[in-house]
């Protein structure tokens, strides 16, 4: 039965990701409860609950880690950064092999 606590996991990220917005919130929940009962006839031994069940875990590591609200105050937005945000930082973008890309006509190395 790892279809429920990849729910919870779930549920729990979906609450970091939108917390504060009741709104938003709300739909990210209906979304996973109906997307967990779409595929609640689905036989524990069956290659596909494997995969939905990843799907589900890596939805939940993407919204907990990846999601950041924004908040517009006047002229600026507010970010609501919080302690599993992920934060990289340039060398998490390095091309590896020392391919190059070119942005606005601009080529980068690593």
């Amino acid at each position: 039965m790892a279809a429920i606590p990849a729910y919870r996991h779930l549920l729990r990220s979906a609450r970091k990701a939108f917390q504060g917005d009741d709104r938003v919130l709300t739909a990210a929940r209906a979304a996973i409860r109906d997307n967990f009962r779409a595929k609640a006839s689905l036989a524990p031994g069956d290659p596909e609950t494997a995969g939905a069940i990843k799907h589900a875990e890596e939805v939940a590591v993407l919204l907990r880690q990846n999601v950041v609200q924004g908040r517009r105050e006047g002229d600026l937005y507010k970010l609501r950064i919080h302690e599993d945000t992920e934060r990289g930082d340039n060398d998490t973008i390095k091309m590896p092999n020392g391919n190059r890309v070119k942005i606005d006509g601009k080529t980068c190395r690593s």
